[in-house]
Parts: C-alpha cells; structure tokens; sequence
C-alpha cells in the first residue's frame, strides 16, 4: 500500500483499513498488541490515521466514499516568481487608467499560472510585502507601487545608467559585478516525469527535501567571478539559507575570494540581506537602534532632548537630521577602489545571477538521484552550464529591463 507521507488515502484504502483493524479486533498475538497498532504497521500508514478512518466509519460508514479532505494549514504562500508579471499587470494596468483590484489580480494568476486557490487576504498581504498599496489614484481607487519602492528603484536606476559609456554601448566605467547567495536540497528533483497510465509512475521520490548547501558566488558579463565560488553544507534541517548567513561569513567570502578576483573599480551589486546591511562603526544609528545609541548620537551633535522622551521621538529627530546610514561592507569595497549598490526591495528581475540560480537547479533536478555525493557532482556540472556568453546575453537583458523601468516610471509620473 502506497502510504506515502502527506498523501491523501482513497476511498478504496480507507475501507481496507477498516477491514484489516476489524480482522485485528477478533485475533489475539502474544504480546499484547493493540490491533490498531497492528493495523497500521501492516498498511505503512500512521496509528492516528487509523483512529481517524475507524471514528468516521463509525461515525457514518458512507463517509468512507466521500474524497478526503486535505488537512494541514491552507496554502497560505504566493510564490514569488509571480513577482514580476504581477508588477508588469498592476503598471499596464496604471498606465491605461483601469480600475484595478485584488479580484483582477487574482483572477490574472488564476488565467495566467493556475493559482487563485489563497484568500484575498494572502494577496492582500503579499502586494503590500512585494511594495504595493490601494490608495487613490487620477481617477478612481487603484493599486500601485509604494512611493518608497518607486524611489528606491528610481535611484537604482540612475547609478546605473550613470555608469554606462553611452546609451548605444555596453560598455560600462566601472566592471559591473553582481552577486547573491543561495541554496539547494539533496532530494531537489522534479516532480513531474512520464509513465505508462496502467502501471502508475515507478519514480520513488524520499520524503522532506534533504540535506542542503549553501551557495555563494557572483558574476559579471563575462561569467562566473573565478575563485568567488563558496560551497559549504547546512548545519540546519529547518528554514531557508538566510538562517545560515550571518555578518562574519559574508565579510571572510567577501574579503578572501570576492575582492581579490574582480576587476578595479568595480561596481559590486547586491540585495538587502541583512547581513548585507550590517552597519559600520561610523554610521548614524537608525530606528531599529537601541533608545541609548539614538540618543548618544543626538546629544553627540548637540540635539538635546528630554529625559522623559521616549524612543518613538528621538526615531522622529533622528529622521529629519540623521544622514544616510553607513555599512560596513560598503566600506570595506571602497578600501579597495570598489562601490556598493543595492538593488531595490522585491526586483529579483534586475539581478541576472537570479536566472543563473535557475540553470544551476534545473540542472540539478534533471540529474537527481537523492545522494549528496551526486548534488554535489551535479552542482559542478550545474555551473559549468552557465558559461561566458550565458552571462552576457543575460546582463544585456537586465540593462533592457532597466531602460523599460526608467521610461515607464516617467510615464507614469506624468499622470
């Protein structure tokens, strides 16, 4: 009996089970064993399934046929792959004035990608995690960007474009280098695989995703950053990779293997992982800083305040006067001759080492056999699919995708 964890049961194997615990009441082993312990044993399925399938058969024996109800939490994630169409959608929709709202933006998944099965409230959350609102717009309600969103992208954009030679070269001042982390699992595969419709599929996938690497590299337009690459394995079986990178770890890959391997003056980008963000001695404290460090810093330039202030005011002076907040990794590139740039929150599109994360995986699942010794095998080979000119078409991309986010968001603001 297939039991499979998380699989449903069909009405078919919830009767077997009924059957079977019902041959276990009327014979006794030695030891004592309980029969639903027996059954579930000799069916390869759970002894709460059991208690579960005998209280509805006694419940109601017709209850058996009716299709089992999926248990857990509901699906509660919108993936965020979904991120960019999702953006393009709510812009053109913009730029045209329709009337946009969470019942067009789920029915646009549901025809575009199948999914429209989460609540409105999910979306709801997600949009305003992904950098949009519901506010007023020309004419009527819509919804659109955050301002904060549309300014950081808007500076993104400008350094960028500052950095090119010309508008019709690809030549750049300074060597353009992204990079990013990620992350892979023993058992990532895929899911979907062909087999004769009588005989059902023969692949046997192992439950749960594995053991996992963590993964470090970067890229410019001529490919991977030679000797930048950093593998090393999870020592946590719960959570994403974020929970493995810390401050100390990215500054030893960056100093060590990054630094020493890209081209003078470069300009080094990157997202806005926190231990990306991680401040600098020299910074000015932000609203996330202790109440004492807040008010040092005001008193240190002559702003006093009361004793009886509470932190929300100090956050308050501190936003009019403070400067922007200073990095410490920011300032360990400009020992070297390099600059930092952030790309703006939620635009994965603007980052092409993204896509090569993609080549890398499908490699990966394609050849997938469920050991670390073959993940590890298959990640080599993974990389070495991403070659010089993969990088280069790919960073003429970004640069087109850039130049249709400069035009469109003028458009926009024209409005």
């Amino acid at each position: 009996m297939d039991s499979r964890r998380g699989k449903r049961l069909t009405p078919e194997a919830r009767k077997l089970a009924v059957s079977v615990k019902q041959y276990f009441d009327q014979t006794e082993v030695e030891p004592y064993i309980p029969s639903v312990n027996r059954t579930a044993d000799a069916l390869g399925i759970g002894v709460a399934t059991v208690k579960r399938i005998m209280a509805d058969y006694n419940r109601d024996p017709n209850l058996l046929d009716e299709p089992a109800k999926k248990r857990g939490r509901p699906v509660h994630a919108i993936n965020i792959s979904n991120l960019e169409a999702v953006r393009a959608y709510i812009r053109t929709a913009n730029k045209e004035g329709r009337h946009i709202t969470l019942a067009d933006v789920q029915e646009f998944l549901e025809e575009e990608y199948g999914e429209g099965s989460f609540h409105k409230a999910t979306l709801a959350r997600t949009l305003d995690r992904w950098g949009f609102e519901f506010g007023k717009g020309t004419r009527s309600q819509h919804l659109k960007e955050k301002d904060h969103v549309l300014a950081a992208r808007r500076r993104y954009l400008r350094e960028k474009k500052d950095n090119r030679v010309d508008e019709t070269s690809s030549e750049t001042q300074r060597p353009e280098v992204y990079l990013d982390e990620s992350y892979v699992n023993k058992n990532h595969s895929n899911d979907f695989t062909w087999f004769y419709g009588e005989d059902g599929p023969w692949l046997q996938k192992p439950t749960g995703k594995g053991e996992c690497l963590i993964i470090l590299n970067a890229i410019t337009s001529n490919g991977w950053v030679p000797g930048a690459k950093l593998v090393f394995k999870s020592t946590r079986k719960t959570g994403d990779y974020h929970g493995q990178m810390n401050w100390e770890l990215f500054k030893k890959w960056f100093t060590e293997m990054l630094i020493p391997n890209i081209p003078q003056r470069s300009l080094i980008i990157m997202d806005n992982a926190p231990y990306h963000n991680v401040l600098s001695v020299h910074s000015p404290p932000t609203a996330q800083s202790s109440k004492i460090k807040i008010r040092d810093w005001l008193e240190r330039n002559k702003v006093y305040c009361r004793d009886d202030c509470l932190k929300p005011e100090l956050v308050e002076v501190l936003r009019k006067l403070a400067p922007e907040p200073i990095y410490a990794i920011d300032e360990l590139a400009a020992e070297h001759g390099h600059r930092v740039l952030r790309t703006p929150p939620y635009h994965p599109e603007l980052q092409p080492i993204e896509t090569c994360w993609g080549v890398v995986k499908n490699h990966i699942a394609k050849h997938c056999d469920f050991t670390m010794k073959n993940l590890i095998k298959q990640l080599e080979s993974g990389f070495r699919k991403v070659t010089n000119k993969t990088c280069t078409k790919l960073v003429q991309k970004i640069r087109e995708i850039e130049d249709e986010f400069w035009v469109a968001d003028m458009k926009l603001d024209a409005q």
